[in-house]
């Protein structure tokens, strides 16, 4: 971290500030900003989110250029969600870091998790405004990766988004978007790029043509979906549409929908080294995971089991275990693979957790070591932590390129913005980079 940065930041700061931050946020969405937004950017040497941005590009690249991997991940998609006319690569990557203590006490970034599908590209561009706005931060600061400005940043993000579509035929998907906590972000794009947003349920076929209706009743044809719809919110709420995704649509889609499970926690394992039979390597900045099935192989010590003790994960020994023993697992997360926001992770589960799920569900599931991540932050309620997510834009025809980062500061378990709701000095964030 920066510390003259922090400095001056923390001996500067007010509470009307703060006050005005929040205010301008909502007026420029449009919209209340429904979750918690922290009092601080955090300022980082540029050469810090460079690295990061690097070990995202490199994972993402080595997946996509891993014919088994990408047959596993393939049939990870559940039946209704493969959807047709996949894409070459995916238009949307994500890559979440923590920072954690390395041997020589560096700050080091290790992988939290990756997903191939979009995130809030416009408002954390509009946060960082607004940041440095009421904050009189130096012009010198930069928040834009990979040699993007603001201009040419809201021009990659047009491209990537509208496909070289005119704004009326593209649109905004997401399941009842007007109650999504990212409403901000879906009112902002839109009315940047002058796209609609649309409830996926109201989107109506007619022949091999999908079709939306705008403000006046009338049909509009859509040539490109920029799709936000996370499919394991769809299967939970059982949601029927008026279309069949797996249909051969002539549409095409800004963010495939078969990427979110292509590129997402399932491959975790697989850029860790840990799966049984495979010649993945190990990635130094990957923490050691396995599969909750390759885990529980056998009598209860699997190959996955093998690997994460191998890796020099801390496990119960095998007098200790089986049998629902009691046995807890400190240094593991349970994670279910296509949740989102946190949702079902399970921090030291035990045995009998783990073999409470079905054998047959347990491929949905992994075991990661837990990372602790560093307090770094010095904020007036003690040193908080920050997990950094590189944000990347992938046009059709195009390269994949960090375009801007979306930081989350805790001093809990979880990093969300929903686990952080009732502390001050936390929650979604910006950052500001130095050279």
């Amino acid at each position: 971290m920066i510390e003259e940065l922090r400095a001056r930041f923390n001996a500067g700061f007010e509470a009307a500030r703060y006050e005005r931050l929040l205010l301008g946020l909502d007026a420029r969405c449009g919209t209340h900003v429904g979750f918690r937004v922290a009092e601080t950017p955090v300022f980082l040497p540029l050469s810090m989110l460079e690295r990061m941005a690097e070990a995202g590009r490199e994972l993402t690249e080595r997946l996509l250029g891993w014919p088994e991997y990408l047959a596993a991940a393939e049939r990870s998609i559940p039946v209704g969600y493969r959807v047709a006319g996949a894409s070459a690569h995916p238009n949307f990557m994500t890559a979440d870091f923590a920072l954690v203590c390395a041997g020589d006490g560096s700050l080091e970034p290790k992988l939290v998790e990756m997903q191939a599908f979009p995130s809030v590209y416009a408002y954390q561009s509009v946060l960082a405004e607004e940041y440095r706005r009421v904050y009189s931060l130096p012009q010198e600061l930069g928040v834009y990766l990979g040699g993007l400005t603001e201009e040419t940043f809201w021009a990659l993000l047009a491209q990537t988004v509208l496909g070289g579509y005119a704004p009326e035929n593209v649109v905004l998907t997401e399941v009842d978007p007007e109650r999504q906590k990212t409403l901000p972000d879906f009112l902002l794009t839109a009315e940047r790029l002058g796209i609609g947003v649309v409830d996926i349920a109201a989107i109506e076929p007619a022949g091999r043509k999908l079709h939306y209706r705008n403000a006046a009743g009338n049909l509009v044809p859509i040539h490109r979906i920029y799709n936000r719809a996370i499919a394991d919110e769809m299967m939970a709420k059982r949601l029927r549409l008026r279309f069949d995704l797996e249909a051969d649509w002539e549409v095409e889609w800004a963010g495939h929908p078969n990427w979110y499970f292509r590129v997402s926690k399932f491959a975790i394992p697989w850029l860790a080294g840990t799966v049984p039979g495979t010649a993945g390597s190990a990635y130094p900045v990957v923490p050691p995971a396995a599969f909750l099935n390759d885990f529980l192989a056998g009598s209860g010590y699997g190959a996955g089991y093998e690997a994460l003790a191998a890796a020099g994960v801390r496990l119960p020994g095998r007098e200790a275990r089986g049998g629902g023993t009691g046995a807890v697992y400190e240094d593991l997360l349970l994670k279910p693979l296509f949740s989102f926001a946190g949702k079902g992770i399970v921090f030291a589960p035990s045995d009998e957790e783990l073999l409470s799920i079905p054998v047959e569900e347990r491929g949905g599931y992994l075991l990661q070591q837990r990372m602790h991540f560093e307090p770094t932050i010095a904020t007036p309620h003690g040193l908080t932590q920050a997990e950094i997510r590189i944000l990347y834009l992938w046009p059709d025809g195009g390269r994949m390129k960090p375009a801007i980062s979306l930081v989350r500061l805790g001093r809990g378990k979880m990093m969300g913005v929903d686990h952080n709701r009732n502390q001050e000095w936390v929650g979604g964030s910006a950052a500001f980079w130095s050279r």
